[in-house]
């Protein structure tokens, strides 16, 4: 793949997105992340430039259409190579979306073959023999198997990403990976050569994470991948560039702070509990016969009344039984849905009373609220203790914001990323 030039990288989410973000600008190389791809400036000072998208859980059809904005905006732009990150237990259904993404990029690129890797071996994600492990089972006997959106009751990527491909993907094997570069590369051209359009790496150590990245350099191929392949690349590939070095941005800023709960399970059952023992703590309900827009108007009066130096917290449920009856009630799409319309109308009002430090949990939910707040462009900051996911808007008002993962972080994160932002006075 080429390493010149400008690097485009489309993610499949917003806290995605952040974190390979925060790691490039941990090594000091300038990437914004842009969350529409109409707003991509016409003159860019970085080589590093990232769309995030809400790509992962929207339709087919939807997906592809964003994935294609993106893909051609990051052409416009410059970018030589454009790679798409996925998530690392690839989280998808037997339509999509990782394999359509394939599909366009590849199409793009004149047909080259789809180098795809997923897992993240530190936090126990991996692939080994073509078989997904999510915290070292089965992604099939993990929580990942009932997960609402897009259950994983087959731990075979290779037979479930095939469902999603135009033609079968294969599989380059730890067995080839464990041998070193030029075993794994020759198999890898030996499985293109015999017609293989599609070819998934294994990831069953941080060394089939190395082997995969050269793969991806020194062949010319599409990559579709998750974090750990998707982070060596980039930085390579900066290097290579002589990318321009990031100069920073505020890390601290004073004014109110909050946090926004959209993603209930039982981390974030646990995150809502230790916050609520020290702060202001309101739970909306998805079930609330009231219209939506009533619902928006309790939550804010009652903001108002705790607004202050003292952080407090929103959420639409304390409990996954909450969720759980809401779903049975909604569906589990429209409970989604709606939980992010009125999250999203919370914020953009907590917004005009001057919160300026936000703590929003749950991918989905970061997606809505930033449409909400017309934030287009962040710089993501360097991963500290409570992970990757802290970043700086300039407009339409200087912001912190902390967007994570609702099943990462210790029971704490919640007031201890509200103090990390804090400007102290």
């Amino acid at each position: 793949m080429e390493l010149s030039g400008r690097l485009g990288i489309i993610a499949d989410d917003f806290t995605g997105a952040l974190l390979v973000a925060g790691l490039l600008e941990g090594a000091s190389i300038r990437a914004p992340v842009y969350f529409r791809s109409d707003y991509l400036p016409e003159q860019h000072d970085a080589s590093v430039l990232i769309i995030a998208t809400r790509s992962r859980l929207l339709p087919v059809d939807e997906s592809r259409k964003i994935i294609s904005q993106a893909a051609n905006a990051l052409k416009s732009a410059g970018c030589a190579s454009i790679i798409y990150k996925a998530c690392a237990s690839f989280d998808s259904t037997e339509l999509g979306n990782i394999g359509p993404a394939a599909d366009i990029l590849s199409d793009l690129e004149g047909g080259l073959p789809v180098l795809m890797s997923a897992g993240y071996p530190v936090f126990g994600c991996t692939v080994h023999q073509g078989y997904l492990f999510y915290r070292e089972r089965l992604v099939s006997e993990s929580i990942k198997a009932q997960d609402p959106l897009t259950p994983m009751s087959d731990p075979d990527l290779v037979r479930f990403l095939s469902l999603q491909t135009r033609s079968p993907v294969a599989l380059l094997s730890h067995r080839y990976l464990v041998q070193g570069f030029q075993a794994a590369c020759e198999r890898f051209r030996m499985l293109v050569d015999d017609g293989a359009k599609y070819v998934l790496a294994d990831t069953s150590d941080d060394n089939d994470v190395d082997i995969t990245v050269r793969l991806a350099v020194e062949n010319n191929v599409v990559l579709v991948a998750s974090d750990p392949v998707i982070e060596g690349f980039a930085r390579l590939f900066a290097r290579q560039a002589n990318a321009p070095v990031s100069n920073g941005v505020p890390q601290k800023i004073g004014g109110p702070g909050a946090v926004i709960v959209g993603s209930v399970g039982p981390t974030a059952s646990a995150q809502i509990a230790a916050f609520a023992e020290e702060h202001p703590f309101y739970t909306i309900g998805l079930l609330d016969p009231r219209g939506e827009n009533a619902v928006v108007e309790a939550a804010l009066d009652w903001a108002r009344k705790n607004i202050g130096d003292r952080p407090f917290g929103v959420s639409t449920a304390r409990e996954y039984s909450d969720v759980a009856r809401a779903q049975s009630v909604l569906g589990q799409i429209e409970a989604a849905r709606k939980a992010e319309r009125l999250l999203a109308g919370i914020a953009k009002g907590l917004f005009e009373m001057g919160v300026r430090r936000l703590v929003v949990s749950g991918g989905e939910t970061s997606g809505a609220i930033i449409d909400a707040l017309g934030i287009e462009e962040v710089t993501a900051l360097p991963p500290t203790q409570l992970g990757s996911g802290f970043c700086h808007a300039a407009y339409p008002a200087p912001m912190m914001l902390f967007l994570k993962s609702g099943k990462l972080g210790s029971d704490d994160v919640f007031a201890k990323a509200l103090d990390q932002m804090r400007e102290k006075g």
